[in-house]
């Protein structure tokens, strides 16, 4: 038996009256989750325990098996370890958003028009992140660059305990009350305003002004956290894994459980990427050796950060038409028995155009048996309606492998 997670992150959210009512979710066209609904196990689950952020550092960690309140120390050192980043057990390590700003005077008054700079290109971003690195870089902080607007600032034998604030989470809205407050507070906004002065008139800034993009005008950090520990999935699980992701975070994951990050051209964490590449991916490694793959898809959270319900419920028919679906056909040709769990992480709902921790809905198959329990559809509704949940999200993947 192969085991497979489809993640599609923040797939699920509310409702819109744009839809006629409906969610995302239940307005996509999703033929293939369709037909395995009927047959599959639905529900609710979990995935953020209470008093933790709706990040997708502790979903994802969550859906993966690792509970949250035993394993979780910060975002931003999950996504240090996939940068390859050698960290030490005094090391505090932020986020860095490349953001775009409103150009007012003061920057306690600036709006955050957008979390990710444009969907700046990672060319682009590391140019800027490398000229802010002779700025910034001294004996105790280093920034280092990453994939598009994620970046990473270790801060050499710190200490925890600001208050940061996620730049998705005031999307459109004034910064004043989201700025950094606590332990470094003064460092961290120092930085964050003297980005602002160094980027603005940046010549990669200049060039995509001229071509009517968003310019990345300043830092933003966030998600502080010490080096983390999780335990090997292969011998925790009994099983050899691996993980496809163009998310440093979750590739970060990956790397501490052991599990092997299978690379994918053309993957970008949005609905241009190759989804059928990372499909194809996962059925060869599962054919050919591994027992359990985790794909990873960012595209419907990203669209959902942006309000963009169009590009979200196209993202969730792509995932359906081509990921789920050259699944299918691939084990079928293959003649090979599998069990699949399909689920987002966490909801990113597109009016609130922000996570929230709302239980997410799953669909668990097999293809030995029939799990159907009532559910016609795979929706928020119609796995609210089998009246199955699970409190504790970490548990989820246990109901996957006990799947023989």
């Amino acid at each position: 038996m192969k085991y497979v997670i489809v993640l599609g992150d923040g797939m699920a959210g509310e409702k819109l009256d744009v839809l006629g009512g409906k969610t995302c979710l239940e307005y996509a066209d999703t033929p293939n989750l369709d037909k395995l609904a009927p047959i599959s196990e639905a529900g609710l689950c979990k995935t953020v325990p209470q008093g933790y952020k709706p990040g997708s550092d502790v979903a994802n960690m969550s859906v993966l098996g690792f509970n949250p309140s035993v394993y979780y120390t910060g975002r931003s050192p999950l996504e240090a370890v996939s940068l390859g980043i050698k960290l030490s057990s005094t090391d505090v390590t932020l986020r860095c958003n490349l953001v775009t700003l409103s150009d007012c005077e003061n920057y306690e008054d600036k709006i955050m028009l957008d979390y990710s700079a444009g969907e700046i290109t990672t060319e682009e971003a590391n140019e800027l992140i490398s000229f802010l690195k002779e700025k910034f870089d001294n004996d105790e902080l280093t920034l280092y660059p990453g994939m598009q607007y994620r970046h990473c600032l270790v801060l050499k034998n710190g200490a925890t305990g600001a208050k940061l604030t996620p730049p998705h989470d005031i999307s459109d809205k004034c910064v004043k009350d989201s700025l950094p407050q606590g332990v470094n507070a003064e460092t961290y906004l120092n930085m964050m305003k003297e980005s602002y002065e160094l980027l603005k008139d940046h010549p990669v800034n200049v060039k995509r002004i001229k071509e009517g993009k968003k310019p990345a005008n300043s830092i933003w950090l966030w998600g502080e956290g010490t080096k983390p520990a999780l335990e090997d999935f292969e011998k925790l699980r009994g099983l050899k894994g691996g993980v496809i992701s163009a998310v440093d975070l979750v590739k970060g994951i990956g790397i501490l459980a052991g599990l092997k990050l299978i690379d994918v051209e053309g993957i970008t964490g949005n609905f241009d990427t190759n989804f059928e590449g990372k499909a194809n991916a996962a059925a060869d490694e599962l054919i050919n050796g591994l027992d359990f793959v985790y794909i990873h898809m960012e595209a419907p959270d990203e669209c959902g950060h942006h309000g963009d319900y169009k590009n979200k419920i196209r993202s969730i028919e792509l995932i359906d038409k081509i990921v789920i679906g050259t699944l299918i056909k691939r084990f079928k040709e293959a003649g090979q028995d599998f069990a699949m769990l399909i689920c987002p992480d966490h909801p990113t709902p597109c009016a609130l155009k922000t996570h929230t921790s709302n239980p997410i809905p799953y669909l668990l198959y097999s293809s030995l048996k029939n799990m159907g329990n009532g559910a016609e559809r795979y929706t928020e509704d119609q796995a609210t309606k089998t009246g199955v949940y699970i409190s504790e999200g970490y548990k989820l993947i246990e109901k996957l492998l006990e799947i023989k």
